[in-house]
């Protein structure tokens, strides 16, 4: 076996922190229902990502969580309006309340639909040095009109990651909607409602687990690195700034 050189010489040893177990741990839990909000992708008066997305709050209350599920309707295209928009500031302050989501969404020209992608781009990556998405849990849902596929769940995955959510590894795609949801607008018992309850639980566990150590988890060694270097040249700055007036002076 080839002996390794165990030298970084292109780390700072000052931002480089090992894994914490004690962190990892939570030894103080948080003892209120986890948040989770819900979004979906269709404003139509028989929306079934939207039905989906009312079965899935069903299973997440049942299973002790404080649900709540977003309207779209009303929601500008992002950049139309103001970021001031009644629709947008719930939007945003029920992310902000969330400790996990889910995005359920029709999949309409082999993608997400453009609703739920709209409501996705109105939350900031940013709102000033706190990333609103960052370390919270998601479950991601669609359904289909035909065949089942798995575009708009790949699609959310995507974003998911983007967003620096923790997706979780469980998914549901309900194929021929039309064919699950009753006239009550409750699904019907199949294989698809089970794999929908499977998801909702494992979100639930996973929100668990994750929500009080979210921060350590998505505590990474560039950002520390990238937080160091800028106060070095803060400080850099005001070094020079003072050594200039003194030559001046």
């Amino acid at each position: 076996m080839t002996k390794l050189d165990p030298s970084l010489p292109n780390v700072r040893a000052d931002a480089l922190h090992l894994p914490d177990t004690r962190a990892l741990g939570a030894v103080l839990r948080s003892t209120h229902k986890p948040r989770i909000l819900l979004l979906y992708g269709s404003v139509r008066a028989r929306s079934y990502s939207r039905m989906l997305a009312q079965e899935a709050a069903r299973l997440l209350e049942h299973f002790g969580a404080d649900a709540r599920i977003f309207d779209p309707s009303g929601l500008p295209l992002p950049d139309d309006a103001s970021d001031t928009h009644a629709k947008v500031q719930e939007l945003r302050g029920l992310v902000d309340w969330s400790e996990g989501q889910v995005w359920s969404s029709p999949e309409r020209h082999g993608a997400m639909s453009g609703i739920l992608k709209a409501q996705i781009d109105w939350i900031p990556l940013n709102s000033g040095a706190v990333r609103p998405t960052q370390g919270k849990t998601l479950a991601v849902m669609q359904v289909s009109g035909g065949s089942q596929s798995f575009n708009a769940v790949n699609q959310m995955r995507i974003l998911g990651r983007w967003m620096r959510m923790l997706t979780i590894p469980n998914q549901s795609s309900v194929a021929k909607a039309y064919q699950e949801f009753d006239d009550a607008n409750r699904m019907k018992p199949s294989a698809y409602y089970d794999r929908v309850v499977d998801v909702m639980e494992e979100l639930m566990k996973f929100t668990l687990l994750t929500r009080d150590i979210s921060q350590h988890l998505t505590d990474r060694y560039s950002e520390r690195v990238e937080t160091a270097a800028e106060l070095s040249a803060r400080v850099n700055l005001k070094a020079a700034v003072e050594s200039a007036t003194a030559a001046k002076s």
